[in-house]
């Protein structure tokens, strides 16, 4: 089998709700990294691109249409390059990524781009074809996150509690106190604020020229990071979703808008290309889970992958663990005998620092790590969890 390769990899920053990249349209906003990694790696022929795999939650609004396909045009890549859209929720980026390694590992492609995009701040809202003739009332829901227009069979059936509620079913099924989780979501703040100081993110990130009323402003750090905050700030905050609960707005990941890409490629289409390859991909794997605790995903997706590929969780030398909400990541690092605070999970901070834009969260993570592996690890609504192995090279 043919070894697939991360070659380069870049991101936008990540903007909070309504903020510095509200303005900009979704497809605009995939174009953004696809156009740097062809200024970056000019030496290679971007004609021979076997296809463009993007993640992307939504789809509801200026995502629709195959924006994948969209993006690619709008970054310049030839007529004759291919583009995909897929959609695993919260883990749509990654498998994009898991999509076109799986097409290299495979020998069907050499030379590949996956990433994700979402500006959950321009959703839209959609309403429900009329049902009857002359219909007086119409359904209106907001495309943001979550459920709409649930099936009623698969509420009697599943549930279809919200995001935070999972995660409130979590913290009270593994006794996760509101202070281990506001200590966790603490932890997060201060370790991006600092990988943020740092200038760690900085060789990551394109900067964005976004409208700003009659104004241009450029965007170039991660806009959520809240590395200011205080163990005694996050403690004030209120439950809001369930009466005597312990999720808040401070251990939870944000609403955010945001897109990556990444440049894959065979050993042959790497020299073709110009390339240098950075980590070989190892294995991917899904796991389902009961979606009224969807976010303990990573648990059982982790243990699948690490036994397929005769590994040991004591052989990662990093792990990204998307922090959907702290109480899910918590149960998590538990369930799979981890510290709360383990150093190589996480160590430059993760969702509830840096935000979570639904589609492009799994792929922006897969950056240079020390050591030899990592893994990157996510939970997925309505009951999934994905995992990816990768080997520095």
């Amino acid at each position: 089998m043919t070894d697939a390769f991360l070659c380069d990899g870049v991101r936008t920053p990540i903007g909070r709700y309504a903020g510095a990249l509200s303005e900009v349209r979704t497809d605009d906003l995939a174009a953004i990294p696809i156009r740097e990694l062809m200024a970056r790696n000019a030496k290679a022929d971007w004609s021979r691109v076997d296809d463009v795999y993007f993640g992307c939650a939504n789809q509801a609004g200026e995502d629709n249409r195959n924006v994948a396909r969209m993006a690619a045009l709008l970054a310049g890549l030839p007529v004759e390059v291919p583009g995909a859209t897929v959609n695993r929720l919260c883990g749509s980026g990654l498998e994009a990524v898991a999509s076109a390694a799986r097409a290299i590992r495979c020998g069907e492609m050499a030379f590949a781009i996956a990433g994700g995009v979402e500006s959950m701040s321009r959703a839209p809202f959609v309403m429900a074809k009329s049902t009857e003739a002359f219909q007086r009332t119409a359904e209106i829901q907001d495309t943001t996150i979550g459920w709409r227009f649930v099936n009623p069979a698969m509420r009697k059936r599943f549930g279809a509690e919200a995001m935070p509620e999972t995660a409130e079913n979590l913290a009270a099924e593994m006794q996760i106190s509101r202070a281990d989780q506001d200590a966790y979501a603490l932890r997060s703040q201060k370790r991006a604020g600092a990988a943020q100081a740092a200038g760690f993110f900085a060789e990551e990130i394109v900067a964005v020229s976004a409208p700003k009323g009659r104004e241009t402003v450029l965007v170039d750090k991660d806009e959520h990071i809240r590395a200011d905050t205080t163990f005694e700030a996050l403690a004030k905050l209120k439950a809001p979703f369930r009466e005597g609960g312990s999720v808040t707005a401070g251990n939870a990941s944000g609403v955010n808008d945001g897109a990556c890409a990444m440049i894959l490629a065979s050993e042959a289409g790497a020299k073709a290309h110009g390339l240098v390859p950075v980590a070989r991909i190892l294995g991917i794997a899904t796991a389902g889970v009961p979606p009224r605790v969807m976010g303990i995903g990573p648990a059982p997706a982790t243990r699948k992958l690490l036994d397929r590929l005769g590994l040991k969780l004591s052989q990662i030398d990093a792990i990204e663990l998307n922090e959907a909400f702290a109480a899910q990541a918590l149960a998590v690092l538990r369930e799979l005998g981890l510290p709360d605070d383990a150093a190589h999970v996480n160590p430059n901070g993760g969702a509830i620092a840096l935000g979570h834009p639904l589609g492009m969260s799994g792929a922006h993570h897969l950056k240079k790590t020390g050591g030899r592996y990592a893994l990157l690890t996510m939970c997925i609504g309505v009951g999934q969890g994905i995992a990816v192995a990768i080997e520095r090279v």
